[in-house]
């Protein structure tokens, strides 16, 4: 088993020797605390955590886009998208599960190697889904069920705007300007 460097105990330099370094403490950092505490990583005080926005944002431009081409292009284009939406959304939701229910051993290898599994089971489940989908769904539009699913995958980079106007709302909030 590969030992985790998060459980690794470092003595960092410490210009007050009376005072205890801050990092040799057992809980040493945020991540840590939140899966210790049976919080996960993702809810780090958030009402709601931002994947599950982004997950809901995905699921959303899914139906709103199937909603589009099917009033333009007829319902096979419309249910064509929407199980290409799906096909995004349902792996990523389970990434996201994965990432986030605690689990017994709080450290950041444990975080790395539910990563690396969880990533894996999505590729997987996005293999699947689209394995499903060209074999059940007759008639399909191939072209709308990639526009779907390329939409979706897209407005994860939704997710990072949103983190990084956060960020900046933080910092205004924090320094006063």
């Amino acid at each position: 088993m590969i030992s985790s460097v998060a459980l690794i105990h470092r003595h960092y330099y410490n210009a007050a020797p009376e005072q205890r370094p801050a990092w040799t403490t057992e809980i040493h950092n945020a991540t840590h605390r939140r899966l210790a505490d049976g919080r996960g990583v993702f809810s780090a005080g958030e009402k709601q955590p931002m994947v599950a926005k982004i997950l809901l944002a995905q699921f959303g431009l899914s139906v709103v886009l199937a909603m589009l081409f099917w009033g333009f292009d007829g319902k096979i284009a419309g249910y064509s998208v929407f199980l290409g939406g799906l096909t995004c959304v349902i792996p990523n939701a389970f990434l996201a599960f994965r990432l986030a229910v605690p689990r017994g051993d709080p450290g950041a290898g444990a975080l790395v190697q539910a990563a690396y599994i969880g990533e894996l089971v999505k590729l997987a489940l996005t293999v699947l889904m689209f394995s499903m989908v060209f074999t059940l769904v007759r008639p399909l539009a191939a072209g709308a069920l990639f526009a779907g699913f390329i939409a979706a995958q897209l407005m994860t980079f939704s997710g990072f705007l949103m983190r990084d106007k956060q960020t900046e709302i933080n910092k205004r909030d924090t320094h006063g300007d």
